[in-house]
């Protein structure tokens, strides 16, 4: 199969399009980690048929497991639409709902995510807590963070709010973070700056994924677990390692609109 290799930001995909063929299309785990090391990636996507949408897509870490949300992906994968199809917007199915997305110019992509959750069940966590300021804590080697914000995009995140992200052993506390029992379907673990209230420096240790150079619903959940404790405005930009990323969180319907560029680097064969 002729895939395409494509990055958000830095973000690493590989694109997949299954549409038209007949039958059920599943991928083991086993079969997901043999496409990862031969042609390293963040997050495997595959679109498949839709009769809602111009394209159903699923989503693989490069652990093996299939998850909800990506926002950098989904920027991607309907670039790859737009493209097709000559037009300047495209609809996706997700395991969470329809998501909408539209050419905002010299190969960056608008999506509007949905609206976050933040009820401490849609997170999930093992236990009631104000999601707000969670009373957790993880320390390491004498290094000790705590009361991120907790936020669902389809996906679980803990936001921790840090005074010099560049110095923090991101790669040695994140781990921790994603496979803490409070968090029973592991977490991604967002560790964000406040420069100003329009610009935060974020990285993201993403759960099966490892360390990246962005994270789309990490940058999304940074922006809402920060509005929500006052220390930025309801539309930032989020630094991450690969790029820039505009969140904006809207008071009108409470939805999410992620913003930034796509790069297309070719064509992929791949063994499915």
């Amino acid at each position: 199969m002729i895939a395409r290799l494509m990055n958000g930001a830095g973000n690493k995909f590989i694109l997949a399009d299954v549409r038209g063929r007949a039958g059920v299309f599943n991928l083991s785990a086993a079969a997901v980690t043999a496409i990862a090391r031969e042609h390293p990636f963040d997050q495997l996507l595959v679109l498949e048929d839709s009769d809602t949408s111009d394209a159903f897509i699923r989503i693989w870490n490069s652990d093996g497991d299939e998850v909800g949300a990506c926002g950098n992906g989904t920027r991607a994968a309907a670039w790859a639409l737009m493209q097709e199809r000559r037009s300047d917007t495209a609809s996706l199915d997700t395991a969470g709902g329809q998501l909408l997305a539209r050419d905002a110019g010299a190969m960056t992509v608008s999506v509007d995510m949905g609206e976050p959750r933040l009820d401490w069940q849609d997170i999930p966590l093992a236990r009631p807590m104000d999601t707000a300021r969670l009373d957790f804590a993880v320390e390491v080697d004498g290094i000790r963070i705590d009361a991120p914000g907790a936020v669902s995009m389809g996906n679980p995140h803990a936001v921790f709010f840090i005074r010099d992200v560049a110095a923090l052993p991101v790669t040695t506390l994140g781990p921790v973070v994603e496979h803490d029992p409070l968090f029973p379907d592991r977490v991604n673990a967002g560790f964000a700056q406040i420069l100003d209230p329009r610009h935060i420096r974020l990285r993201v240790w993403e759960r099966g994924a490892g360390i990246t150079a962005a994270c789309g619903t990490g940058a999304c959940a940074a922006l809402v677990a920060a509005h929500r404790r006052g220390l930025c405005e309801r539309q930032a930009t989020l630094h991450a390692d690969g790029g820039d990323l505009s969140v904006e969180w809207r008071a009108s319907d409470n939805r999410i609109i992620l913003t930034g560029p796509v790069e297309d680097e070719g064509p992929v064969t791949l063994d499915i």
